[in-house]
């Protein structure tokens, strides 16, 4: 029995050696370099298969019993079988995969085995390229703003030679080059793109300065293309000598409509009223006339900044109670510049069972948004800062409960400003329709409180009012067209939102935007119609129609061919007039969260084609001038002293590319380019 038993036991300690054993060989195999370049998926019961994560293609692993190895898996990575991989190799990229050697470098055994260490195998056969080199250490320049005479340093050449010895560095005037050469490609791309778009493109134009009085305007374009996507795209930076003129831009704007061939296909222009008075407008106004057809009269054609606009709001708010804001600021600055104020200060606050979960931090004068967090947060620690300033002999700068008042106040009235700022951040590329709630909320809110009672209400409120209200003037209509154009919305936001700023006095302005979107669209309507047809009466050419008319033309048949003429007319122009009024007339689309307005125009083009174009250009106006990193700021942007001394050309080649490249497609452009200097 004993002798049974220990069989048994024997038998059973060979099972699992095995076993093991072969649990092993299947982690050993898996430490194969293939496994970089492959993943495991289970298909099926007992049948297991290898998937390229580079072109994604399926292979045969584990079948049952039966193992097919990773030979065929190196294969399609070394021989150039996977598209992705020799698509890399032809771009001289480095090769994902080599087998590795079978030597280990220690020929005798007398000292300790060398641990081995996992590098990145690559294909030695690959010839080194370096032209493409050149281009990528050009893109790297454009993407990171690194100075163009990097090149020529001395540590970042011999750190290059050390990574490749082969390279052949280049000078300032070659990479300045190599820039260019990216410039072009990708304004070809571009160019390309906009020829391809079905609508209009509206611009916008921003200023930035430097320490020696040169302004360089910023022209961007903003417009959807075929497939419904909103693009932005800088389209030019141009020095201006004296951007003080009245006609300063004038040129800067001529020349984009000149380079992108926008004369017939501008729709809006947005700018910067800190900079733009109304002689540059109507300088503008009127060269905008001539090169490009106006849209209801021009009422839609300038716009200004929202973002500057509520930006300057808020800086004159914070002006006016200066005294207060200063004793908040110095009273953060006290408990945050010592570690000893800052653990006394907490203490205090979980002795109080204060409830506010913000921390203090000082502010960056630079940006408004920060100067309101920190009075929101301070105002929120109010009682801890008055314990403070009862325990502490040296804290000196606590505010009265007066200043603290002041301060809550102000904050009330800077959040309308900070929530409808911060639409600006949060979206990518907003669309205008979604700007129209937050201003006529920010209208109605300044409205009544420019008129309480509250004496430190009125005195603080009433000069922002005045501001806003010829902002809301010259953008209600734009704002209530775009939001007419969301299908959640539509004429009905506007009666709810008018009833409550104009109160009995609603209907005049209700009427005054049904009447101009009505207008615009039949601006649309009459683009869409085909040309009339000419033919000849004596010794002119004249238009059929007229000829009908004036009955130089005489009917045939039955006599009645100009009232067949007459009637298609009628039935024409009511049932392209209809399609607004059809859209109007349908219920409201649901409200959901993450509604795409692009996208339900682009399912609804063929029931609406007429109002569809048009709702193209209408929500791809923007509001804004400015990137979104700057929404806030407080101060005029500065051009930097090595851009400047950069040729105009060059700096603009610069700027444009980098925004550019972010949108680089994976097949280059291969337009040929002439490139001058």
């Amino acid at each position: 029995m004993r002798q049974v038993l220990y069989t048994k036991w024997w038998v059973l300690r060979q099972y699992m050696c095995i076993s093991s054993d072969a649990q092993s060989n299947k982690r050993r195999r898996k430490k194969s370099i293939v496994w970089e370049y492959f993943t495991i998926e289970t298909v099926g019961a007992g049948c297991t298969r290898a998937c390229c994560k580079q072109c994604k293609k399926s292979f045969a692993y584990i079948t049952g019993s039966k193992l097919a190895g990773t030979s065929h898996l190196k294969r399609h990575i070394v021989l150039g079988i996977c598209p992705v991989s020799r698509l890399n190799q032809e771009k001289n990229q480095l090769s994902p995969y080599a087998p590795s050697s079978n030597t280990n470098g220690a020929a005798s055994g007398t000292g300790p085995p060398r641990k081995r260490y996992k590098t990145s195998p690559v294909f030695a056969s690959i010839p080194f390229n370096q032209d493409f080199c050149n281009l990528e250490l050009a893109k790297m320049i454009i993407q990171y703003e690194y100075p163009l005479n990097m090149v020529e340093h001395s540590g970042f050449v011999d750190f290059v030679r050390t990574l490749q010895p082969k390279f052949n560095m280049v000078n300032f005037d070659a990479i300045q080059r190599d820039c260019v050469h990216i410039y072009l490609r990708e304004k070809q791309s571009l160019l390309n793109l906009l020829g391809g778009i079905p609508g209009r493109v509206s611009l916008t134009l921003d200023l930035w300065t430097t320490d020696q009085s040169i302004g360089y305007v910023f022209l961007t374009g903003h417009f959807i293309d075929a497939d419904w996507k909103l693009h932005r795209r800088i389209l030019n930076v141009i020095m201006v000598p004296y951007p003080d003129s009245e006609v300063a831009f004038n040129h800067a704007v001529a020349n984009c409509l000149t380079v992108w061939s926008l004369d017939s296909k501008l729709f809006t222009l947005t700018l910067d009223q800190s900079f733009a008075n109304d002689t540059v407008k109507e300088n503008l106004r009127g060269l905008l006339s001539i090169k490009n057809p106006l849209v209801l009269n021009g009422q839609l054609l300038i716009g200004n900044c929202y973002s500057r606009v509520l930006s300057c709001l808020a800086q004159d708010a914070l002006g006016s109670m200066k005294e207060a804001i200063k004793k908040v600021r110095e009273s953060v600055k006290y408990v945050k510049n010592s570690e000893v104020n800052d653990e006394r200060f907490v203490e205090l606050k979980q002795r109080l069972q204060v409830p506010s979960m913000r921390s203090l931090t000082v502010d960056d004068q630079t940006k408004w948004n920060t100067t309101y967090q920190m009075l929101v947060a301070a105002s929120e620690l109010k009682e801890v800062f008055s314990c403070l300033d009862t325990c502490d002999p040296n804290y000196k700068e606590a505010p009265s409960m007066d200043e603290w008042k002041q301060v809550e106040t102000l904050c009330t009235y800077l959040k309308l400003l900070f929530d409808a700022a911060n639409i600006l951040i949060i979206t990518t590329y907003p669309t205008s329709n979604i700007f129209f709630h937050d201003v006529w909320k920010i209208q109605f809110e300044l409205t009544r409180a420019s008129m309480c009672e509250d004496p430190l209400i009125c005195n603080l409120i009433k000069p922002l009012q005045e501001k806003f209200d010829k902002y809301w003037k010259n953008t209600n209509l734009l704002l209530a067209i775009a939001v007419i154009m969301d299908p959640r919305f539509k004429m009905k936001l506007v009666e709810f939102s008018f009833s409550r700023i104009y109160g009995e006095n609603c209907e005049t302005w209700i009427k005054m935007v049904d009447e101009g979107v009505h207008e615009l669209f039949l601006e649309y309507i009459v683009q869409s119609l085909p040309p009339p047809t000419f033919v000849e009466a004596g010794n002119k050419v004249v238009a059929k129609t007229e000829l009908l008319h004036e009955g130089a033309l005489l009917s045939t048949g039955d006599g009645l061919s100009d009232f067949d003429i007459y009637i298609s007319e009628i039935t024409v122009n009511h049932e392209m007039k209809s399609e607004l009024d059809k859209y109007l007339e349908e219920s409201l689309f649901p409200r959901v969260q993450e509604f795409d307005v692009l996208g339900w125009w682009e399912q609804n083009r063929t029931k609406y084609p007429t109002l569809s174009k048009m709702a193209s250009d209408v929500l791809s106006i923007p509001v804004s001038t400015v990137a979104p990193d700057s929404i806030f700021d407080t101060v005029s942007k500065k051009m930097d002293s090595h851009r400047t001394s950069l040729r105009a050309m060059i700096l603009e080649a610069l700027i444009c590319a980098k925004d550019w490249l972010q949108y680089e497609s994976s097949e280059f452009s291969n337009a040929i380019v002439k490139m001058e200097f």
